[in-house]
């Protein structure tokens, strides 16, 4: 007989966590976060997690609050005897910093990686990371999702005449041919040069896109100055319309003011980030289906190959 699954939740993932563990069968484990006067706080399980198989959900944007409760639950989970601990971040927050590309800076998401572990985690699980490369950072396995699971299905029911995929910057070039390879389209990509982080100097286009459907895909929006400003210009080069498929809905400073002024028709997230506010132009597609189904089989030591569509 196989060990009890219990599915937990920090702060700043409630909401998909209350989805995740119904769509999964089960009731939310019970937590609680005692705090003190000077902002310390102490996450601890309500009920016995003992030989039992915890799964930990939250996403890890900021505030770092949220990376550091992870951490202290996993913790708390190992010290409680749980006989496997998974650390479910449908958001891997400091992605963004794989690499050293300028002197003395750190590789953030590998300083991430060490700390999860260290703090006992012994599985993690993610979505659309920002660098693929960030699955060999763990000494742990790694099931990396793909929101595409989930995407697929809601472009074809936009049922646009004819649709190009688009990638905002060189970086996003590979997912957005990944996702024309699949729904056999062309694509174009956007080239765009930044003189620091945030603010994009200049952008171009390669491509056409004149009398088409255009499809933009990112796996995050954060001040959505890149993809508001990538939409302008193919409406300008004469597209029909411009979308846009982003996992991660970061949306921070201008962002929500930008994608309402802009040629955006509609703009596509999960609900890996809860959004600050609603907007008309934003639509949110839930992935608490697709976690629940992995973590079922991740449990039951089945294979998750079939969940990688591209």
């Amino acid at each position: 007989m196989t060990n009890e699954v219990k599915i937990f939740s920090g702060s700043s993932s409630h909401n998909l966590a209350e989805r995740i563990a119904k769509s999964f069968g089960k009731e939310l484990g019970k937590t609680a976060v005692s705090h003190f006067s000077d902002g310390e706080f102490q996450p601890s399980f309500e009920e016995s997690v003992r030989g039992c198989d915890v799964f930990i959900v939250q996403s890890t944007n900021p505030p770092t609050e949220n990376l550091f409760e992870m951490l202290l639950m996993i913790d708390a989970a190992k010290r409680a005897s749980a006989k496997r601990i998974v650390a479910v971040i449908p958001y891997f927050g400091f992605a963004r910093q794989d690499r050293k590309d300028q002197p003395r800076v750190p590789i953030g998401s590998k300083l991430i990686a060490n700390m999860l572990t260290a703090a006992g985690a012994t599985r993690i699980m993610t979505m659309d990371l920002h660098a693929d490369q960030i699955q060999g950072f763990f000494e742990v396995p790694v099931d990396h999702l793909y929101a595409s699971a989930v995407f697929s299905e809601a472009i074809r029911e936009l049922n646009l005449p004819d649709l190009v995929m688009a990638s905002p910057d060189m970086g996003g070039s590979k997912r957005a041919y990944a996702y024309a390879k699949h729904l056999e389209t062309e694509v174009v990509i956007c080239y765009k040069q930044r003189k620091k982080a945030n603010k994009i100097e200049k952008m171009f286009l390669i491509g056409e896109v004149e009398g088409k459907d255009v499809l933009l895909i990112d796996d995050m929006v954060d001040t959505a100055g890149t993809l508001t400003k990538a939409a302008d210009i193919m409406k300008e080069k004469g597209a029909n319309s411009v979308r846009a498929i982003c996992t991660h809905a970061i949306l921070s400073g201008e962002a929500y003011e930008r994608i309402e002024k802009s040629s955006l028709t509609e703009l596509l997230v999960t609900d890996t980030i809860p959004l600050k506010r609603e907007s008309d132009k934003i639509r949110v597609i839930s992935v608490a289906d697709l976690f629940a189904k992995v973590i079922y089989k991740v449990h039951n030591y089945e294979s998750i190959s079939s969940y990688f569509i591209f």
